[in-house]
């Protein structure tokens, strides 16, 4: 049997411009969506290194940057990119619908 997802509305379409990001919460975790080059992407708010928020955290192309100590993220699979962090963070898959864009859980 197929486990059920829960989906969350989580901006208004629209709502973040191209190149910026939001934070917000998906199924009680913390979570930043992204909006980059016509896509949206979500990622949990969490390095696997050390376990700090990546909010705050320096977004080249496809990658966020860990304030704390550098670790890299791609956005779009939540691969660890460099050291120190080794694993991935966990990826929310995210669709746009005319009310606005959710995030399964």
């Amino acid at each position: 049997m197929a486990r059920k997802t829960d989906k969350y509305k989580v901006a208004e379409t629209g709502e973040i411009w191209t190149s910026d990001r939001k934070s917000v919460i998906v199924d009680d975790l913390p979570a930043l969506l992204f909006h980059f080059e016509g896509s949206y992407y979500c990622i949990e708010d969490v390095c696997t290194h050390d376990g700090q928020p990546l909010t705050d955290g320096e977004r080249n192309e496809y990658e966020i940057v860990c304030p704390r100590h550098g670790a890299c993220f791609d956005i779009r699979s939540g691969k660890a990119t460099c050291f120190p962090a080794t694993e991935p963070v966990r990826v929310f898959p995210v669709s746009v619908e005319a009310d606005g864009v959710y995030v399964e859980a």
